[in-house]
């Protein structure tokens, strides 16, 4: 186990087995769904020993999680569970209904198109813009 660097989060995620693939770990990051230490996390941000991961999962529930430690293998399950340690916050309902509310106010504003537009979309574009004139 290497502690001094640190890792990228979505690597770290897949080698904690918190997802099967970096690839979801990477998407789970990109949509928002992971914090360190209070930021929003890109796939990209590495994390060291001491860092807690905030995790909201599908259902709503957010799960805190702390790093103890790092690898760049993957390990069995029970080595896995070593490098973390899982902390589940309790909720009011107060609160759950606010979290409720500010999701479907982001769901609402968020992009969901990345990058530069297809030809289509670039003609669709073009031809609303034609009609405003």
């Amino acid at each position: 186990m290497t502690d001094e660097a640190g890792q990228r989060i979505d690597k770290w995620l897949k080698v904690a087995r918190l997802f099967k693939t970096r690839t979801q770990a990477a998407e789970a990051c990109e949509s928002r769904r992971i914090k360190v230490n209070g930021d929003i996390a890109k796939p990209c941000k590495h994390i060291k020993p001491g860092d807690v991961l905030t995790l909201r999962r599908s259902d709503g529930r957010y799960v805190d999680i702390t790093v103890l430690g790092l690898s760049e293998k993957n390990l069995s399950k029970e080595m896995a569970r070593k490098l973390l340690k899982i902390e589940t916050p309790e909720i009011d309902e107060q609160t759950k209904e606010w979290m409720a509310l500010f999701d479907q106010a982001m769901k609402a504003a968020r992009v969901t198109q990345k990058g530069r537009p297809t030809k289509k979309q670039r003609r669709d574009l073009e031809k609303f813009r034609d009609s405003w004139r």
